[in-house]
């Protein structure tokens, strides 16, 4: 009887066994299956696009090469060649806002129709109202993102303020809304 018992324990996990490597077997199946079903879809989707290589873009400062020839008037640009060398992928300039501040010329309610948009205070300070957020004072070594169209204009800044933007794509479209 006790030969019985000892037997009897060893069939159960020989059996147990079994069962194991026959539910590994159906699941590795079952995972191949989905891989290639998944493969198959991921080979229907459309190709990414290719861009152009991009090159190295080296910018050293000049005070000549802020120009007058930006989005805003009272605002000299500093292009940094980072469109350029993207070929359109991203846009980044230093951005001299020109003093005193006019709130009556430079307070206008807009938004960008950007993917991403991201300024750094370089020297001085600047007052915005972010919608969503509110009036916010940024000085020097402040950053902010403004989401893709969020609505935003300048309050009031620093004679001597000077911002970094980095923009994708390197051109947008923006639109001057009314209160």
């Amino acid at each position: 009887m006790a030969e019985k018992r000892a037997r009897k324990p060893a069939a159960r996990v020989a059996a147990k066994t079994a069962a194991q490597k026959k539910s590994r077997a159906g699941k590795a199946a079952k995972s191949t299956a989905r891989r290639n079903l998944k493969s198959k879809g991921r080979d229907a989707a459309p190709a990414k696009p290719e861009r152009a290589r991009q090159r190295v873009a080296i910018s050293h400062y000049r005070d000549e090469d802020f120009k007058a020839d930006g989005l805003r008037g009272y605002a000299k640009y500093r292009d940094l060649g980072i469109a350029e060398a993207t070929h359109g992928l991203a846009r980044a300039h230093v951005i001299r806002l020109i003093g005193p501040c006019n709130p009556d010329e430079v307070s206008k309610l807009h938004y960008h129709d950007v993917e991403f948009q991201m300024v750094y205070v370089l020297k001085g300070w600047v007052k915005t109202y972010l919608e969503g957020v509110g009036e916010t004072t940024f000085q020097v070594g402040s950053s902010w993102t403004q989401p893709p169209k969020i609505r935003h204009l300048i309050m009031d800044y620093s004679d001597d303020v000077e911002l970094l933007e980095v923009i994708l794509p390197a051109d947008f479209e923006t639109k001057e809304l009314t209160a």
